[in-house]
């Protein structure tokens, strides 16, 4: 069954019930209404016989009758008159007697409330009531319900008419209305299995309006696009790895082919071509081992922590110590808590300490200041130029002044992948008097000590 035809079949069950409970409830009360005359002309008759004794007439078979005021006994009206002991006395036109039993005769011996009851007799429904009548004896006065009933049983059928065009109303409406509200699922679903068939990230779901279904379209759309960057930046880095991988395993071959031939090379030419390989080799592992990071720092599946960004840089700072032995690292740090992952944020913060050594002469200053959740690395090299600066942390990316010296190109990338995953901020400009200022911002809580 279709989400429409539930939509559908809910919304007719829903006003079945209700139209059932209504139609039950102006049942009940029609009922009561139509039934209170009778019972109003009943307690009449009952008031006036008491006002008014009854009288027994001996018939000429033996028999008695009961003489009653007139309009008793009549083809509307039944009244019979029960002794305590069973003896029932009608007039003398009345051939119907009213079923006796022991409620009633209960009442005739003053043992009994008076009743209400409805009963058939020969095939009449009758509505009844009992009352005791002096001592040794009970009345009952009944009269028929015919037109009652009549009345109910065309009330009823026009409930259950009613009840039934209100039920295939809702039904049709229903569906009339499910086909409208499932428009934009019928949309979602479509693109979905066009996405699915094609491989097609760039489709769209049109939003309007802002209620559920408009902001379920629009976290798809979101998700779309999410996937479609996500598809890019991997075939990008697909690409990039590819063709930065392409060089060094060429003329590793090469070198590898050179060595394994068998043509006499004097041992200097074989030494340069062993540390050749041995170079290449080492870029390669290190290009890998960067590929590696850039794609944990893509699924990002540790969670954030609150992290002393100056004790992280702190331990990035004494690596890079030991990594750079040249080179003369300054710190300032001031104690600032942020939200993030702490190896992350470690990994980031040497790489661009490693890159401010990279570009320095052996024993320059390379300064490193954290406080208020940023983190300042200044080196005193050359600079960037101006049309490298807004490159600089694209993947692979290298300036001219770069390619002739040792790294992959994936250091900055990482620094601005980890900057960005921690919704924070990283820029790179030339820093007054020369050299570079790579500058990141974390979102976090500082607090600045003595």
């Amino acid at each position: 069954m279709s989400f429409r035809v539930r939509i559908a079949v809910g919304a007719a069950a829903a006003v079945a019930l209700a139209v059932v409970l209504a139609s039950a409830v102006v049942y009940v009360v029609a009922r009561e209404q139509l039934r209170a005359p009778i019972d109003e002309a009943l307690e009449r008759r009952a008031a006036e016989i008491t006002a008014r004794p009854l009288a027994v007439v001996p018939a000429g078979n033996g028999e008695a009758y009961l003489a009653v005021q007139p309009q008793f006994g009549e083809a509307r009206g039944y009244v019979q008159l029960v002794n305590a002991d069973g003896d029932i006395l009608v007039p003398p036109r009345q051939e119907t007697e009213l079923p006796v039993d022991e409620d009633v005769l209960d009442v005739a011996g003053n043992a009994g409330e008076a009743f209400w009851r409805d009963t058939t007799v020969d095939g009449q429904h009758l509505r009844v009531f009992t009352f005791a009548y002096g001592p040794g004896s009970a009345v009952q006065v009944a009269r028929p319900l015919s037109e009652v009933d009549q009345s109910l049983e065309r009330l009823g059928l026009f409930l259950l008419l009613i009840a039934a065009t209100g039920i295939a109303m809702a039904a049709v409406l229903g569906l009339v209305v499910s086909q409208a509200a499932l428009a934009p699922v019928r949309r979602l679903t479509g693109t979905a299995e066009r996405v699915t068939k094609t491989g097609d990230l760039s489709e769209r779901i049109e939003v309007t309006g802002r209620d559920e279904l408009s902001r379920l379209a629009a976290s798809f759309n979101s998700m779309l696009a999410a996937l479609e960057e996500s598809t890019r930046a991997q075939r990008q880095l697909v690409a990039d790895a590819s063709h930065e991988l392409r060089t060094p395993l060429t003329s590793l071959r090469t070198n590898i082919e050179v060595l394994a031939s068998d043509r006499a090379l004097p041992a200097g030419d074989r030494g340069r071509l062993l540390s050749d390989v041995v170079e290449q080799l080492g870029e390669m592992t290190t290009l890998i081992a960067e590929l590696i990071e850039l794609a944990r720092a893509e699924q990002h599946t540790a969670e954030p922590e609150d992290v002393r960004l100056d004790l992280v840089a702190r331990d990035a700072l004494e690596r890079a110590r030991r990594n750079h032995p040249e080179i003369m690292f300054t710190s300032e740090l001031e104690e600032s808590v942020v939200n993030g992952v702490p190896a992350t944020l470690e990994r980031a913060i040497g790489n661009l300490l490693d890159n401010a050594a990279k570009w320095s002469e052996p024993g320059a200053e390379v300064e490193l200041d954290v406080r208020a959740g940023t983190v300042r690395v200044r080196d005193h090299g050359p600079g960037i130029s101006e049309e490298d600066l807004p490159y600089v942390f694209d993947r692979f990316y290298r300036a001219r002044s770069a390619r002739g010296m040792p790294g992959s190109g994936l250091g900055l990338a990482i620094v601005r992948q980890v900057v960005e995953t921690h919704g924070g901020e990283i820029l790179a400009e030339r820093a007054e008097g020369g050299g570079t200022r790579m500058t990141l911002r974390l979102n976090g809580r500082a607090t600045a000590i003595a």
